[in-house]
């Protein structure tokens, strides 16, 4: 029987070898064949890593805090896999800052993966392969999978239907005092974490979002997010909010399995996009598409009747649903829940 590379490879990512995992995130990354086929090979041995999301804007010290979260995590023997969703390079396609750098203390660690991410042009903070590469990494072994977000702004919520937890990064001094009050990440932070509290200014940003948690009722059996202080460098507070993590999963394995089921649908959702448009790609002549999107931004044409007659082509006329503003809307956006 003639060996098969994909099952070969599957082989390798749950023995934990490096070299088969890395070729296997190389791999979903194309967003081709091998790589779906790869993720169906080894999607049995996923659903038991613990997924943390961290997410903030630029120059909160993420990268700083998983570095030192590491640290703490692995003195407890634990595997840790991580992904570091980076802006991409204009020119190579590639991660432009490369965490794999920033952490390199822990490079020499087999019991550590870190694999560093483009966005590729997909938006909310993660790449569009994270979620896959978070599968691989569970395949492989790895107990936590940290997923570090992108850092292009306060509307990164992507991540909470990525992780099983989401640790949301704020900084005194860069206005997040003022922002997190109005961005859609209040809404998604299981723990918020104030970072450089070495800076004036930190009890000022803890008290901000305390008022803005203060505005919602808690039902005694619901997670209240925790509010803690950190300064990452020094690696000040990180125990504790490795603490908390524990605190929230102990709380999560009774509460909150429709975290986990709601991350499943917005997957669906992604996949399913994603395979419809490859099939109307395929239908759609050479350089069609990009007529249709002139003869919007002309305003010849309007999104709706363009969508209409697209799908009119791809599906049987008796199929073809009114187009709406809400099917128009990102698969798994929080518009869309």
């Amino acid at each position: 029987m003639t060996p098969d590379p994909i099952t070969d490879l599957a082989a390798g990512v749950a023995a934990g070898d490096a070299r088969a995992i890395a070729k296997a995130i190389s791999l979903v990354e194309d967003d081709g064949d091998a790589g779906r086929r790869i993720v169906g090979e080894i999607y049995p041995r996923t659903g038991r890593a613990f997924l943390v999301g961290v997410t903030g804007a630029p120059g909160t010290g993420k990268s700083t805090l998983v570095d030192r979260l590491i640290a703490v995590i692995r003195r407890e023997g634990v595997k840790v896999g991580v992904i570091a969703v980076d802006p991409t390079s204009p020119f190579s396609g590639g991660a432009v800052l490369g965490d794999r750098v920033r952490m390199n203390a822990h490079a020499a660690d087999p019991g550590v993966f870190i694999r560093s991410m483009a966005t590729r042009g997909h938006l909310g903070g993660l790449a569009r392969a994270t979620s896959d590469a978070a599968l691989v990494l569970d395949a492989a072994g790895y107990d936590v999978v940290i997923i570090e977000t992108v850092g292009v702004g306060q509307d990164e919520v992507d991540i909470v239907s990525a992780a099983d937890i989401s640790i949301v990064l704020l900084v005194p001094g860069a206005g997040d005092d003022l922002q997190a009050i109005k961005a859609g990440v209040m809404e998604i932070g299981d723990i918020f974490v104030v970072n450089k509290t070495d800076r004036d200014g930190a009890d000022r940003v803890v008290q901000g979002v305390a008022s803005n948690l203060a505005l919602k009722t808690y039902e005694p059996a619901e997670w209240k997010p925790p509010i803690l202080k950190t300064e990452a460098t020094a690696g000040a507070g990180v125990d504790a909010l490795w603490s908390e993590v524990g605190r929230f999963r102990e709380w999560a394995a009774v509460h909150r399995q429709e975290r986990r089921r709601q991350r499943y649908v917005s997957r669906l959702r992604d996949v399913l996009a994603s395979s419809f448009l490859r099939y109307v790609d395929s239908v759609l002549a050479a350089g069609e598409f990009d007529q249709y999107v002139e003869a919007v931004a002309s305003r010849t044409r309007d999104p709706y009747s363009v969508v209409q007659e697209i799908m009119s082509r791809v599906l049987p006329e008796s199929r073809v649903p009114s187009p709406s503003r809400e099917a128009l809307r990102r698969p798994g956006s929080r518009e869309s829940r």
